[in-house]
């Protein structure tokens, strides 16, 4: 049986593959974080560029001719209190169960389902093949 102090780490039993699965594994996960990182820093650009070509579909709907929007823009300070209205809101959506389950004994007429006449304690019949019924007693 090997105790705690026999097991100790062997850097020459590290092979190549294990190097190769190391090294992509963390281009794979710095890759994915450099891309979340554009994608979320573009989020404002993108939601400008929907927001100008609604007004311009309702500027054509229109005939109007189309007025010279200024840019939007919302500090961080904004976008965290819209974040979490929404979140709160989308939240609330869903009602509250509560967790308190209620046993009440109601009274039923006969079943034969729950009828105790046919319980655990009826004897039952044992066919011995070379004999005649032989019933328990």
């Amino acid at each position: 049986m090997k105790t705690l102090l026999d097991i100790m780490f062997d850097p020459g039993k590290i092979d190549q593959i294990a190097v190769l699965i190391t090294v992509v594994g963390y281009m794979v996960v710095f890759i994915a974080l450099a891309v979340l990182v554009i994608v979320i820093g573009r989020i404002a650009t993108v939601r400008d560029f929907f927001i100008r070509l609604k007004v311009r579909k309702k500027a054509v709907a229109s005939n109007t001719p189309e007025p010279e929007q200024p840019k939007v823009s919302l500090s961080a300070d904004e976008n965290a209190a819209i974040c979490t209205a929404l979140y709160l809101y989308f939240s609330e959506l869903h009602d509250e169960e509560k967790y308190v389950m209620t046993v009440k004994k109601v009274s039923r007429a006969y079943s034969p389902w729950s009828s105790k006449i046919y319980g655990v304690m009826d004897i039952p019949n044992i066919r011995n093949p070379h004999t005649q019924i032989i019933r328990n007693r």
